[in-house]
Order: structure tokens, then sequence, then C-alpha cells
């Protein structure tokens, strides 16, 4: 059965994710994090995108990302293969490393971008055994960079999107964006 062709479209963001093979740990120590940045660094090179949220957790990551002048397909498939190929390099296995094609859901207006990367930065608190116990320690995620003020290195990075669209109660502020992020709703 052929696969659903996928939609790109420009100027809309993307909640991407790619999950390990049979939800296995992809990212075991600080130097396979740094690679996959690396990775990131080498497909913005060829392919330029603009990430607003992101977290990498252990097994899987989340991206909210726009591709502008490539089908996000490329991107990620870029992404998937080069850091897949670092992988089973480093730790001397083989066969696939993810469980299936990267899932990406288009994220259209304020509201759904501003819920997505509220849902991207609370994954290494929100998770069945926890990563972290604050959002801003925790260091595989975007959330550092938006509540400290801190200028992330990544060229692909772009904080400036997220705070404008905060509306009443919330200020455009990395204050409340915290308050925002860090509200419990039940999902």
């Amino acid at each position: 059965m052929a696969r659903k062709r996928r939609v790109w479209n420009p100027s809309l963001f993307e909640h991407a994710t790619t999950r390990g093979n049979n939800r296995k740990t992809i990212f075991h120590e600080p130097s396979d994090y740094r690679a996959f940045f690396r990775v990131l660094d080498y497909t913005y090179e060829q392919y330029p995108f603009t990430i607003i949220s992101y977290c990498i957790m252990t097994n899987h990551y989340h991206l909210l990302i726009r591709s502008p002048e490539v089908p996000l397909g490329k991107v990620m498939g870029l992404i998937n293969k080069r850091y897949g190929d670092y992988y089973r390099a480093k730790y001397g296995v083989t066969g696939y490393l993810y469980e299936g094609r990267y899932y990406a859901e288009k994220v259209d207006g304020p509201a759904g971008i501003l819920a997505v990367s509220r849902y991207i930065h609370r994954n290494p608190i929100a998770a069945s055994k926890p990563l972290a116990d604050k959002m801003a320690t925790y260091p595989y995620s975007s959330y550092y960079y938006y509540v400290s003020g801190v200028k992330p290195a990544y060229r692909y990075l772009e904080l400036n999107h997220i705070l404008p669209l905060l509306t009443h109660p919330y200020d455009p502020t990395p204050e409340s964006y915290s308050k925002y992020c860090e509200e419990t709703l039940s999902e």
C-alpha cells in the first residue's frame, strides 16, 4: 500500500517528530545530542529552515519547524539519514534506527503554535519518567533560551516568533511565556 503523499506549505509551521525503533533510546549521552545539533547545522546549510521550538528526548525528538524553500520531507529526510548514519557508525548497529518515517502535523494560527510549543517544552517534565524537575533545567530544549535571555548559537532557531503570539492574560515577555508553559492543563 502506498504511503499518503505529504502536502507541503512553505508558510506553515509543522510539529515534526521522530521516534526510535521499538521506542529504543537513540540519544544515550551528551555527545549524541551534540551530533544531532551538528546534523541540524549541516541540514540547514543544504536546505534552510526555521525552528521555533524543539525538545530532544532520549528516544525521540520534537521540532516546531518551517521549511520555506524545499518540502519538509527533504529536510527531515536529511536530518534522519545523517543522524542515523552517525548512530549506526558510533554504536556498531545495523538496521532501522527509527520506527518509521517522521510524523508531522501542520500547525495553523497563533493559538496552535503556542499550544504545540508548550507541549514540546513540557516533554521533559511530563514524561512518564520525567527527565528534569523544571523545564528550564533540561539542556536539550529551546525552552531555556526563551526564559533565560541567552542568545542561542543555532542560526535556525528563531526566538522572536512565539512571544508576540501571547495574548491576555499574558504579555509578550519571557516571564509570561514561562507562566503559560508551566500551567498544568488537563490533557
